[in-house]
């Protein structure tokens, strides 16, 4: 209640119109249709609270005797009241029936409300139901005693009632209510829109208000406002605020402004009255000119702005733009604004200077004053490339990273980065380009980039790919199942695997001096070899991992036909020189005959790791390595040809020069003299020898004996 007198002092427009704000009635209950002898209490307030002062009633606009600020009547009519420092409040008319049927309607009722209607039987015991209408229309029913909610009712002349059906033992009638109308009261007056000042300046602000005020009782109601210039909005809309700020009104703007004022929920818009605004013209003055970008600095290539603008000044407006030293015009625009542009695309060196402008408007022309524009030249995008000492960057290779940019002013910043992370830096005081120098590890793989800065916003390069190769690392034979005792027909897995490595990877498997098969990785790993056992599986098995960076040979691995696997911590190359002898010395013939199976085989491939020369994947034969002059060999028995029906076995003895006789021969001398000379003796088995075995005691048949030649082994295994 407080709140609502508060808000009737406040209450804008009253006061200012000359009208005092409204008193307003409560009725108590709070219905505007009662059964006859009962009693409604009145209550008149106005915006001080008691009323201060005698209170004037009116009945039926006769004025009544009552001076206090409650009464209780009884009589039907339209009653008001009036206070000492408010003006009439509405009348509201309350009836008393002695129908044994009344339709109630509360009270009071604003625009936009919810309105309660209750259909009231006189000492109604019995529910039953109860139809309500509006202007003969139904709109609904109850059984209840309850009223029923009409939504957003409005400033109309609808009458409404209700039926209801009653009965006794001997018959049944329908009851009908008196037509009522619903007294709604208006929410809030239309607005008023005034202007201050009401004859405004051209170029200077303008405030418009739309005023209009809520009555007490309604002082939560939310309102929008919205203004508008002939039919046009202004600012952005529809607004929760009265005040409309114009920054700046111009003589163009001189029209008829007028407002609108609604609820949130749209129930109630009102309009206020148009009010003529006239725009009062001045002369130019305080002309000054602005470069864009700010500070008058500007980078080669981007668009030069020169904004000329007056701090007052109306009507059409002529600006000029000038550079000092010239006389040409840069440009001119005539238009009814405060300020105007000039777009110079595209600046070059030769666009630096000290630029003005000039604005008139009848009066003359008034000068800004000098502005300095500078140009500097961005950074283009800089080139990276990567420079290695070969075709294919291997690790431990130097490279360098070299990163220019084609222009830009000095000093300029280069960043050097692997992924996303910074290598270093360098300089170019000078401009031009820089170089970083990078050694490279397994880890460099990837993308590379660098930036250029010189203050101007720094530029990236694309990335570039650098893969770094890893030669393959000792690889691991392992053989499956492993702790077994093998027999002839099982399939024993051959299992070889280089830890490290960039692939493709080309893996040969060996046992004893035999190429079992060679497989291509090519995605890297390891790689296996089915073997079928078709003779005794043991001896010694080793594999070679090569990725063209060099060959690694894994450990031997011993597999003893009685039981179990061993390994020994010797690479697998002792059979292979041993072999490579043999090559050598045996007579070609015999070799040929009986060792068919040797020639497929790569002897030196798991010596030294070539680092340069590249493996190829093609099915034929792997690449050789270079055999060394000088290997220390043992005596080495092996069976060349256990396949055939006729055993044939060679008995290898080796001889090793001195020290010092190798030191006093030349290597070619040794190579082509045959300084080492390896003896061979063939045996075979006779064909009348039922045992089968070998005569002792010398060659028993001159056609059992092979021809021997002296060959230089190392010449021979390197053309092997």
């Amino acid at each position: 209640m407080l709140l609502w007198l508060l808000l009737l002092i406040l209450a804008p427009g009253r006061e200012q119109s000359g009208l005092a704000p409204k008193a307003f009635l409560l009725l108590t209950p709070p219905w505007s249709t009662h059964f006859k002898g009962q009693k409604v209490t009145l209550k008149c307030r106005d915006s001080r609270y008691p009323a201060w002062g005698d209170v004037s009633w009116y009945y039926n606009k006769n004025l009544m005797r009552e001076e206090s600020g409650e009464i209780q009547i009884k009589k039907s009519g339209y009653y008001k009241c009036k206070t000492q420092v408010s003006s009439f409040s509405d009348p509201v008319h309350v009836e008393f029936l002695s129908d044994w049927l009344i339709l109630q309607a509360s009270h009071p009722v604003f625009e936009g409300d919810k309105v309660l209607l209750r259909c009231l039987g006189k000492e109604e015991k019995i529910p039953s139901e109860k139809i309500y209408y509006k202007d003969g229309k139904k709109l609904g029913s109850t059984y209840s005693t309850e009223a029923i909610i009409l939504n957003s009712v409005s400033l109309e002349n609808s009458k409404y009632h209700c039926t209801v059906s009653r009965k006794d033992f001997w018959s049944s009638w329908k009851e009908t209510s008196k037509p009522l109308r619903i007294q709604v009261q208006e929410l809030f007056p239309p607005p008023v829109l005034t202007a201050s000042p009401s004859q405004p300046i051209e170029g200077s602000p303008v405030a418009l208000k739309c005023e209009t005020w809520l009555p007490p009782q309604k002082s939560d109601t939310q309102l929008q406002f919205c203004f508008f210039r002939e039919d046009q909005a202004l600012g952005s809309g529809w607004s929760s605020s009265s005040e409309l700020q114009i920054s700046a009104i111009w003589s163009e703007d001189s029209s008829s402004y007028w407002c609108q004022a609604k609820t949130v929920t749209h129930s109630v818009i009102k309009r206020s009255l148009k009010s003529q605004i006239l725009v009062q013209r001045v002369p130019v003055s305080d002309v000054n000119l602005e470069i864009q970008p700010s500070g008058g600095q500007l980078i080669e290539g981007e668009n030069l702005v020169l904004i000329c603008s007056v701090a007052k000044g109306t009507g059409t407006i002529t600006f000029s733009w000038h550079r000092e030293g010239t006389i040409r015009i840069l440009g001119r625009k005539t238009q009814r604004s405060l300020s105007a542009e000039l777009r110079i695309p595209t600046v070059k060196e030769s666009d630096a200077g000290r630029y003005y402008c000039a604005a008139d408007n009848i009066h003359g022309p008034i000068l800004s004053k000098l502005t300095m524009v500078t140009l500097r030249i961005p950074m283009s995008r800089p080139v990276l490339t990567i420079r290695a000492p070969k075709a294919q960057a291997v690790v431990g290779d130097v490279v360098e990273l070299r990163c220019e940019a084609w222009r830009g002013s000095p000093p300029i910043l280069y960043q050097f980065y692997h992924e996303d992370a910074t290598l270093g830096r360098s300089s170019a005081p000078s401009g031009g380009g820089a170089s970083f120098n990078l050694s490279l590890t397994a880890e460099h793989s990837g993308n590379y980039s660098c930036e250029a800065d010189n203050g101007l916003g720094a530029q990236h390069s694309d990335r570039v790919t650098l893969n770094v190769t890893v030669p393959v690392s000792r690889p691991v034979l392992t053989l499956n199942p492993a702790g077994t005792q093998p027999v002839v027909g099982d399939v024993l897995e051959l299992r070889c695997e280089a830890q490290r490595g960039s692939p493709p990877i080309l893996y040969w498997f060996y046992h004893d001096n035999a190429t079992l098969g060679k497989i291509l990785a090519p995605f890297g790993g390891g790689t296996s070899f089915n073997l079928s056992l078709t003779a005794q599986p043991s001896g010694n098995y080793s594999c070679a991992a090569d990725n063209g960076l060099g060959i690694q040979c894994s450990e031997v691995v011993m597999l003893n036909f009685t039981g179990g696997l061993s390994t020994t911590g010797t690479p697998g190359l002792l059979c292979n020189a041993a072999l490579a002898f043999i090559l050598c010395h045996i007579p070609s013939d015999t070799l040929l005959k009986n060792s068919r199976r040797l020639l497929d085989y790569s002897p030196n491939e798991c010596q030294e790791p070539s680092l340069s020369k590249p493996f190829s994947t093609d099915t034929q034969e792997p690449t050789h390595s270079e055999l060394p002059a000088l290997m220390e060999l043992q005596p080495v028995y092996s069976n060349v040809n256990p396949g055939d029906s006729d055993l044939v076995y060679s008995q290898v003895r080796s001889t090793q020069p001195t020290k010092e006789h190798l030191a006093n021969s030349p290597r070619m001398h040794w190579e082509h003299e045959g300084s080492t000379v390896i003896y061979s003796e063939v045996k075979k088995t006779h064909p009348d020898d039922s045992a089968g075995q070998a005569s002792s005691g010398g060659w028993a048949h001159e056609d059992a004996t092979e021809s021997y030649e002296n060959v230089p082994c190392a010449s021979m295994a390197l053309d092997h």
